[in-house]
């Protein structure tokens, strides 16, 4: 299960940064903000992955947020400037956020059922 969460950045990692032309343009992607649902459910599972590799320290916690935002921005960054019909999105970087935010909560439910006494 370990190796999960390095399989899922680089998964995530390649689809962020397709161009533009590769991805669907209709159906299902025409709803409003679509692609932030996809990235605030990219980042919760990417951190809720990430934080089952490590103990239960907050300190852990705090750095993989931070590691989380700083990726979200590098995507940005890298779409802006290096992918063909991509551009930078603050609200992408936000619905990111959100998505660690609530995948760490999510973890901290399933740790706090499984711990031991």
């Amino acid at each position: 299960m370990k190796v999960f969460a390095p399989l899922w950045l680089l998964f995530i990692s390649v689809l962020f940064f397709l161009p533009g032309s590769a991805l669907p343009q209709a159906g299902l992607f025409d709803i409003p903000y679509f692609d932030k649902y996809v990235h605030f459910g990219f980042f919760a599972v990417l951190l809720f992955a990430w934080r089952l590799r490590f103990d239960a320290a907050r300190k852990n916690t705090w750095f993989l947020l931070l590691l989380a935002f700083c990726y979200g921005m590098g995507v940005e960054l890298v779409q802006h400037y290096f992918v063909a019909n991509r551009s930078f999105d603050l609200l992408d970087v936000t619905a990111d956020m959100a998505g660690a935010i609530v995948g760490l909560l999510f973890w901290w439910e399933v740790y706090k059922k499984n711990r031991p006494l």
